[in-house]
């Protein structure tokens, strides 16, 4: 046995659990501008049989670093448009910011580290519900369970906590205001996260508030200190199953999209543009694009092209959540500087060419 890096066994939760999120929000906006049923199923299920294509899985499941931001866009964005579905680049890109944000918040949230496998078996039962009706895609995904359970169930709570701390690393600068979560007062204007002081502890766990000692001279007599917490906690819930199917208690990686169409889950600022790719990050790019290049037999079908987003319902809603924020025009500003710089130096300029005439 060889002992591997956490951080080479973080990219499969990465990249499922983005990908079902994903899912979630294609699945709610096609719904929402009443693309035909048989154009929406065709699409989640281009989108899930390439996603968990065998090829793929095996370049995922590989022990390997972290990918950089923007090989994960790449990647993405090339499973977005493995279905017959087109974005342009103003959907595509609220649709990552979204997705992103919504895996951060999950990530934040769970309970115990290991309750990160849990996340990513709400977002498996929901892609699997997706090909129910789909044998050959459903025992792709099955596989996938069979996977995740035989190299992640092993692994010890502090395996876990270094899994967790890796993808928090990965969404570290992410910051993207998001609409839904500024309306739940989980999200401040700032774009950080607001993390709850109460609720259940995590299983395994007492509620805070009493510490226990021995008695003197150490006779088995406890002596009892009470001391306020700070927060409503209450009792442990169970533990969910980690198998392939049961209850998984905790509702982190459900669908956070399934809103009413009039008011869509919107992200509302750009994320920053990532680094340059490294030259062994496009070799792993280009071997996981083949894969996934390949999964597309019919070359002759037709694509028709979608705009999830209406950036004027965005500037609508944001409105309504009354955040004042200071917008400056950084170019102008410098633009105005200089020029009254030049303004301020022309009498000097003037005086220095007359003297020497």
């Amino acid at each position: 046995f060889v002992p591997v890096n956490m951080s080479m066994r973080t990219l499969p939760l990465l990249f499922i659990n983005l990908g079902g999120e994903m899912l979630y929000i294609l699945d709610q906006r096609l719904q929402a501008q009443n693309v035909p049923t048989e154009k929406t199923s065709k699409v989640m299920n281009d989108i899930i049989c390439t996603l968990f294509s065998k090829p793929f899985m095996e370049e995922l499941f590989k022990p390997q670093d972290m990918y950089s931001k923007r090989t994960q866009r790449a990647v993405l964005i090339r499973l977005a448009h493995s279905s017959i579905m087109r974005l342009n680049q103003a959907s595509m890109d609220k649709l990552y910011d979204l997705m992103t944000m919504a895996f951060k918040y999950q990530v934040l949230l769970c309970p115990r580290p290991r309750d990160l496998l849990l996340v990513t078996f709400n977002h498996m039962d929901a892609i699997r519900a997706f090909v129910s009706d789909t044998p050959a895609i459903l025992n792709q995904v099955e596989e996938t369970y069979q996977q995740l359970i035989k190299v992640y169930t092993p692994l010890s709570d502090g395996e876990f906590q270094l899994l967790r701390q890796t993808l928090l690393m990965c969404f570290q600068d992410l910051q993207i205001r998001v609409s839904a979560f500024l309306k739940d007062k989980v999200q401040t204007c700032s774009g950080r996260f607001v993390l709850p002081l109460g609720g259940p502890v995590p299983c395994g766990s007492e509620v805070p508030g009493l510490i226990r000692c021995p008695g003197e001279a150490c006779r088995g007599q406890e002596v009892c200190h009470l001391f306020p917490s700070g927060g409503a906690y209450c009792g442990a819930l169970p533990e969910g199953s980690f198998h392939m199917s049961g209850d998984r208690v905790i509702t982190l990686g459900t669908n956070i999209a399934a809103v009413p169409p009039s008011k869509p889950i919107l992200a509302l600022q750009m994320s920053i543009a990532p680094n340059l790719l490294a030259k062994e990050e496009l070799t792993l790019l280009s071997h996981l694009l083949g894969s996934l290049e390949n999964q597309d037999p019919d070359k002759t079908r037709t694509f028709y092209r979608v705009n999830l987003f209406t950036v004027d319902m965005e500037e609508e809603q944001l409105e309504e959540l009354s955040f004042q924020v200071l917008n400056i025009q950084a170019a102008k500003a410098i633009k105005r500087k200089m020029a009254l710089k030049e303004t301020d130096f022309r009498p000097l300029l003037n005086a220095r060419k007359d003297s020497a005439v």
